[in-house]
């Protein structure tokens, strides 16, 4: 062994573990002449850019980031309970499997109820007042509706009429069927519809003997139920078809040891041919043209809405440029070389493998982490995954919802984190470390809370592990793809008419 293989073979076991050891020099020596005064400059307005993320994350109240709150909780918790209440009249083995994989009822409404609380806390509208009410009447806290019945009687309208609503439907034992009927067509005066009116005009029916309209009640409530059974049913099968043959593929790689020639399908090299300073400048500049870009489009989509189909891919293509001209292009390399985006039709059937893998693994860590967090009562508050467009959208405004979450976002979402930023962090650290620090900055970028954030890092380490192990973005890409498909799917099934 010569000197040279002598101190390198001593470095190497000296360097710390996290540390990448041996990643090689960039092949073609290349100098951008980057002003470091731009750079800087760069480096700020990407770093205010965060910090307003998490401003917004940490100090907006959440409830003022969806427009017309009020409408949007009630018409979601109605859905969610009317869900619920389908899933009892399903055989015992499936309702089984539903709490097993989806969690329990109790849970859902205990959660609503927090939810409305919130909501109340910041709204004056007096049917978020009547609406929690329902809910503590229909779990069983009567004191607490007997607390507000007493003390709404004295207010002003319409609590008064609330008052003698809820002490019909959940205080009193009996009510006249003279006085049932007073209260019925009281009730169906007011803006209260779905479940929540279901469920107390039932109440009230019960109380005054009235089967007639409680057989109705019923009636349009196993309408409303079913409709919502089968596509819960349809959406299920889909997500568990799709996580178990993506874990017989991945237990089956395992098994038969093959190693990483079997999830090999592209050319991008790891750590990547370019310099790891040459990568941070140019994502702190293209960064932050494209945060300012983000925020111009953001403002001037409110005038012209169609903006948002291509703010994505627009607010991008400056850093997409950049990366081009300093990073693959001296490297002799083109973005489907440099990020292993071309395919060899023999290796088709290996990347699908490869995305069944990535989907599957990505839903096993979604299930786990939902399984540990119910019982902790840490669940993702409802205003990070409604979306008014997918519930209420035309089809032109849906259209362009599904563009900007299922293509636009993975596809230059995937470039920018795994292919730049965890590129970056590659050359310095080894895969492990690398995906782990990109992962957070990527769940960060999302501004969630804890539960929305670990689901979006547990996705992180999974495309980042995909992009190490296959050599080409396009499994991240496909699975993220599919995992905003999952997420729209779910709530469009669940809330959309």
């Amino acid at each position: 062994m010569d000197a040279d293989d002598s101190t390198g073979s001593t470095a190497q076991m000296a360097a710390p573990p996290l540390l990448c050891v041996g990643a090689p020099p960039p092949p073609h020596a290349y100098d951008p002449g980057f002003s470091r005064a731009i750079t800087l400059l760069s480096a700020i307005v990407l770093s205010a850019s965060i910090a307003v993320v998490a401003w917004l994350s940490f100090d907006v109240p959440r409830v003022e980031r969806v427009p017309d709150a009020e409408r949007a909780l009630s018409h979601m918790v109605g859905r969610l309970m009317d869900q619920a209440e389908g899933l009892k009249t399903l055989p015992v083995w499936e309702q089984f499997l539903y709490e097993a994989t989806m969690g329990s009822d109790t849970n859902d409404r205990e959660q609503a109820i927090e939810w409305y609380r919130e909501l109340a806390e910041e709204s004056s509208d007096p049917f978020v007042d009547l609406h929690l009410a329902i809910l503590e009447g229909e779990v069983g806290q009567v004191q607490v509706v007997r607390q507000k019945v007493s003390r709404w009687s004295r207010q002003s309208a319409p609590y008064p009429v609330f008052a003698g609503l809820l002490q019909a439907g959940y205080v009193e034992a009996h009510v006249s069927p003279a006085t049932g009927f007073d209260l019925q067509a009281h009730l169906a005066e007011l803006p209260v519809n779905g479940w929540f009116y279901s469920r107390l005009a039932a109440r009230i029916a019960e109380r005054a003997g009235d089967r007639p309209l409680l057989l109705t009640i019923e009636m349009s409530s196993q309408q409303r139920e079913e409709a919502l059974l089968w596509r819960s049913r349809t959406f299920a099968l889909l997500e568990l078809t799709l996580m178990i043959v993506g874990l017989l593929v991945l237990v089956s790689w395992v098994r038969r040891g093959r190693g990483a020639a079997t999830f090999r399908v592209g050319s991008a090299e790891l750590p990547p041919l370019w310099a790891g300073r040459l990568g941070a400048g140019v994502l702190l500049r293209g960064g932050a043209v494209g945060a300012l870009l983000t925020v111009a489009f953001l403002y001037a989509a409110g005038d012209y809405p169609s903006l948002r189909a291509v703010a994505v891919p627009l607010s991008n293509l400056p850093l997409l440029a950049l990366a081009y001209y300093h990073l693959l292009r001296p490297q002799r390399q083109t973005f489907w070389r440099g990020f292993g985006l071309r395919i060899e039709p023999r290796r088709i059937g290996r990347l699908g493998l490869a995305v069944l893998a990535v989907v599957a693994a990505g839903l096993v860590g979604e299930w786990v982490l939902g399984r540990i967090a119910e019982p902790l009562n840490l669940i993702s508050h409802w205003t990070e995954w409604f979306d008014a467009d997918l519930v209420w959208g035309t089809s032109s405004t849906l259209m362009v919802s599904l563009m900007e979450y299922v293509l636009f976002a993975p596809i230059f979402e995937e470039l920018a984190f795994r292919g730049l930023l965890f590129g970056i962090l590659r050359r310095r650290f080894q895969w492990g470390a690398a995906a782990m620090l990109s992962a957070a900055l990527f769940a960060l970028a999302h501004g969630y809370g804890l539960i929305g954030f670990l689901s979006v890092f547990w996705s992180g380490l999974i495309w980042a592990w995909a992009y190490e192990r296959t050599g080409s973005l396009w499994p991240g890409m496909i699975g993220h793809a599919v995992n905003n498909l999952l997420v729209c799917l779910s709530i469009m099934a669940l809330l959309r008419a």
